[in-house]
């Protein structure tokens, strides 16, 4: 039986703070009324379930009693999961940046009664260190300002929050339109900040960012043979490989953790976020369609692999995270971060017999354990060693006189073995929502490692999830998608659950060439354009503007860990355009991109997701048309040949003479006369209101696709 209000909450977050001591409200107006009833001031704690430091001060103050009770008797306490309210999220992460000069989870913000945030910040331990003071201090400390100046204290937040307004107010005024010197700038600062030796951009910890290898890769394919093209490229391929060989993948289960402590991507945050799985998936096919190396693919499906096995609802939608922490032992209460993954020297012998010699020299398995003592400053993975490839294997099979390819199937073997035995001990806690931006990530990956790998079982996962999404989280009637769904649908969606849903619906149909998920996500499309965007002065809103509890509308100028939704609603747009020969979408791009256009002129490696949609707009994106029936195995030649080239700037359609055909070609007439020719499957591929001649031969084909596009 719970002992707060948050029992009666579905969100795996809040639930976790159920039982704590303190009397949690969620968002919403029975907690505001309390709070204007009372004249008190509110805590509003945010933070996600598979948070670790959000875990730490959990049971460093809100499970202890003397906590609590000053926190019941002074505050009206607000417990918020950031995963499924981004937009009360994002309000105060802007006032904790503004006024601390940094921002993380779990992030604690004090709030006047009407919402106006007056003291912020994130973790607090319970005595004074990390330079921090003691949580229940700043408690005292606050709850006596409020008592002795509370209209001074209104009156700074009413002053804060307009200042905050008057600056998302000012952002995204309409600029000049852009040239290519924009993508040469971003280009250099990454190169700038890039590490030659370890890959990833910056020193510890590092953070993968897909969104900027999504960018250099498409500043490659620019001007492939150019010093600075290579360069993007070596730039990408040196970052994934270190990624693949380093403790941030999971090398037993497959899949990445959120991010590196140190500048060797060895000792990990061990989270694991639906959201990077899917966009380094996306990464790891980009290189491996550009490079054609099998260990691209053999990462990519490593990802795919584990996120259908692990993190997959059976009904179709994909779950958020799986958690650093887990249980040491079944039946004990002790647990750690990593607990789940690492491994210590005897184990790994008993596990594997004589196999261990050669498996500890190639994931540099050490006696006294591997953890850089740098890099575990509370000593959590004393003896214990965390999974690193040391040597390529080439190098390991040298060593033991064996040859490649018996080394890599008896490290797979030694692998499974490790895989069953981790199975038995505790797993990780599982944030089993299913969020609809993150789903729509994952879709797009799996579509495009069906494309890519020409696997449908991909195609079937990505389908299943896109169905799932459109009976469990689109309201039909209201045309309305939800952000979250468990045990039934949450609040609605915001901006990101649209851009990134209808991204995963363009990239279904071209991986399926379902003419119905191009329908929907037009369809989601104009519902995303009719909430969020800004008509005036271009880009799109995070938030729709109908809930008065959100203080201002803002719009995200940074893509981070998750690309910003103008960023990929730029390109969608462009896409939609490029596929329906629609003008005023593809105008639409563009005054969305020149929204932005001062701080891509400024400093444009902070937008790298919407620098591709740049490049996608500079000049004519390529039409490929493939007219043929989609189950003749000579449009499968065809289509294969298309998969094998890195396209970032081309629409894939299909005109198979059915339904599908006739829809496109309602705006585009030109389609009505691709036909197979003298009765063979034929591909079209057409640029600036030109398409060349028909071919039929892949071979010819590829001579084509090959040639750089104007």
């Amino acid at each position: 039986m719970s002992t707060n209000r948050l029992g009666r909450d579905k969100s795996p977050y809040l639930l976790q703070h159920a039982d704590n001591p303190v009397d949690w409200f969620p968002w919403g107006n029975e907690a505001f009324a309390k709070a204007q009833k009372e004249n008190k001031p509110i805590f509003l704690s945010i933070g996600y379930s598979t948070c670790h430091w959000c875990h730490v001060m959990a049971h460093e103050s809100f499970e202890d009693k003397a906590t609590a009770e000053i926190m019941n008797r002074e505050f009206v306490n607000i417990k918020v999961d950031r995963e499924e309210r981004p937009d009360v999220d994002r309000v105060y992460m802007t006032f904790v940046q503004a006024t601390t000069g940094g921002g993380g989870w779990p992030m604690s913000v004090w709030l006047t009664p009407d919402l106006k945030p007056f003291v912020g910040g994130t973790y607090f331990p319970p005595v004074d260190r990390y330079g921090q003071p003691a949580f229940k201090k700043v408690l005292d400390r606050i709850a006596a300002a409020w008592k002795a100046d509370r209209t001074k204290i209104s009156e700074q937040g009413e002053k804060i929050i307009s200042a905050l307004r008057g600056a998302t107010a000012a952002f995204g005024q309409t600029g000049k339109e852009l040239d290519s010197e924009v993508m040469q700038t971003a280009y250099e600062q990454f190169a700038r900040t890039f590490d030659p030796g370890e890959g990833g951009f910056g020193g510890a910890p590092k953070f993968p960012r897909p969104v900027t290898l999504n960018f250099l890769t498409r500043f490659y394919a620019r001007d492939p043979d150019s010093d600075g093209g290579k360069h993007a490229l070596e730039m990408v391929l040196l970052t994934l490989r270190k990624m693949a060989a380093g403790g941030i993948h999971d090398h037993i289960g497959g899949g990445f953790h959120r991010y590196a402590v140190d500048g060797v991507w060895h000792v990990p945050h061990f989270e694991k976020m639906l959201y990077d799985q899917a966009q380094l998936a996306s990464a790891y096919l980009d290189a491996f369609q550009i490079t054609h190396e099998p260990l691209f693919e053999s990462v990519a499906r490593d990802v795919l692999d584990y996120v259908r096995r692990d993190m997959t609802f059976p009904e179709g939608g994909f779950y958020s995270a799986e958690d650093a922490d887990s249980l040491f032992e079944h039946g004990k209460p002790e647990h750690g971060e990593g607990a789940f993954y690492v491994w210590t020297n005897a184990e790994i012998g008993e596990a594997l017999g004589e196999a261990a010699e050669i498996f500890a020299v190639h994931y540099g398995i050490e006696g006294n354990g591997n953890a850089p003592t740098g890099s575990d400053p509370h000593g959590e993975f004393t003896g214990k060693n965390i999974l690193i490839e040391r040597h390529s294997i080439a190098e390991t099979a040298s060593r033991f006189g064996k040859t490649e390819k018996e080394t890599g199937r008896f490290l797979a073997k030694a692998r499974a073995k490790l895989f069953a035995n981790r199975a038995e001990r505790p797993r990780p806690h599982l944030d089993d929502k299913i969020i609809t931006a993150w789903n729509g990530l994952m879709i797009s990956a799996f579509a495009r490692g069906a494309e890519v790998l020409n696997d449908k079982t991909y195609l079937e996962t990505a389908t299943r999830a896109a169905e799932f999404l459109q009976t469990h989280l689109y309201d039909a009637s209201r045309k309305v998608l939800t952000r979250n769904f468990r045990e039934g649908r949450g609040v609605d969606g915001f901006a990101d659950d649209y851009a990134f849903f209808v991204q995963a619906l363009l990239d279904l149909y071209e991986a399926s060439f379902e003419i119905k998920w191009l329908k929907f996500a037009l369809e989601l499309q104009s519902s995303f354009d009719a909430q969020f965007l800004d008509a005036t002065n271009g880009g799109y809103f995070t938030v729709t503007g109908r809930d008065p509890s959100i203080l201002f509308r803002m719009k995200e100028d940074n893509d981070s860990a998750e690309p910003a939704a103008s960023s990929i609603g730029a390109l969608n747009l462009a896409r939609l355009g490029a596929m329906r020969s629609d003008a005023q979408l593809l105008t639409r791009a563009k005054q969305t991109i020149s929204a932005f256009a001062s701080q891509l002129t400024n400093f444009p490696s902070a937008l790298p997701q919407m620098l591709v949609a740049v490049d996608f707009l500079q000049g004519s994106p390529r039409q490929i048309v493939i007219a043929g029936a989609k189950d003749d195995q000579r449009t499968h030649s065809l289509r294969a040949e298309v998969r094998r080239h890195f396209l970032p700037r081309s629409i894939h359609l299909l005109a198979d003479g059915g339904a599908g055909q006739k829809f496109l070609s309602e705006t585009n007439a030109a389609l009505l006369a691709m036909k197979p020719l003298n009765g063979k499957p034929a591909v079209y591929v057409c640029e600036n209101f030109t398409c060349r001649a028909p071919v039929t031969d892949p071979h010819e084909l590829a001579q084509i696709l090959t040639q750089q596009p104007a």
